[in-house]
């Protein structure tokens, strides 16, 4: 039987010393002064905690309320449908830990670079997400309802985001990724555009040499080996869709997630550029 190490006493037992010396030297009136005394503080120490408690709370929700007023109706709505997608996705297993909590948190924390106050919005929204009743069709249905292809292929691109900092990523969620780029009406190119770009950074394949060039066709949504003529078409593709004009909407955040893949898009292309001479 392995050895547990005991804890610390705790202080009732002094109280009780404390109380037997009262009664003692000053007997049952001091006794019960002692006691009420004890009451009094106990009851005010609760009232204090209460009043910090909804102090804070008053605090936070003030400050998520200026922020929404702040934030057109679509951002609002985007990133809304969005935590509670990503929660359904951790909740397909029929359990929410706290490391896809924290994973789901540091995702807008670190990637989408969220200050304090949004962060507070955030963790609100996951919250109500968690006791969410409907299911992951309705969301997704009032997703490709209010959204143009555009912002469903920058909510597919965050849900392989996140998908993929886990490390190995869950073939459960990857496949669940994939049943939500049909039923948003993505394209088969474009699911295997976004898909093979976190599959190749899984494999953390060298910047240089062959394998950053099939990370490059990756890019562009193509199979190694693809012709001139289709790195063009892909590339004038991509960038109408991934456009950070066509999601000014959603929100600053949105529109750096749809730079940020600009920036690939271009490096690719220049890559070929170069290489093809096109």
């Amino acid at each position: 039987m392995q050895y547990r190490q005991h804890s610390q006493p705790g202080c009732g037992g002094c109280l009780l010393l404390a109380a037997l010396i009262v009664l003692a030297t000053g007997g049952a009136p001091a006794l019960f002064n002692f006691l009420g005394f004890l009451l009094s503080f106990g009851l005010i120490s609760l009232l204090l905690l209460a009043a910090a408690f909804w102090g804070f709370s008053y605090y936070v929700q003030s400050r998520i309320s200026t922020y929404e007023a702040t934030q057109t109706e679509a951002h609002n709505r985007f990133v809304s449908l969005l935590v509670r997608i990503l929660v359904k996705i951790a909740q397909s297993d029929e359990h929410f830990t706290k490391a896809e909590l924290q994973t789901i948190l540091n995702f807008f924390q670190y990637s989408l670079r969220y200050n304090q106050d949004q962060m507070y919005w955030v963790k609100q929204l996951v919250k109500e997400a968690r006791d969410e009743t409907a299911t992951m069709e309705e969301l997704l249905t009032e997703f490709r309802d209010n959204f143009s292809y555009e912002p469903r292929l920058i909510l597919l691109e965050l849900i392989y985001q996140i998908i993929y900092t886990k490390q190995p990523p869950a073939q459960a969620e990857i496949e669940q990724a994939r049943r939500i780029a049909v039923f948003l009406q993505i394209s088969v190119y474009d699911q295997r555009t976004v898909e093979a770009k976190y599959m190749y950074r899984q494999r953390q394949e060298a910047a240089t040499g062959a394998r950053a060039e099939e990370q490059y066709y990756a890019v562009l949504g193509l199979e190694p080996g693809a012709d001139a003529a289709a790195i063009k078409k892909a590339y004038r593709t991509l960038s109408m869709q991934y456009h950070p004009d066509k999601v000014r909407h959603l929100g600053s955040e949105f529109q750096q997630v749809a730079e940020e893949k600009m920036k690939e898009i271009n490096a690719a292309y220049e890559y070929f550029k170069k290489k093809l001479s096109l």
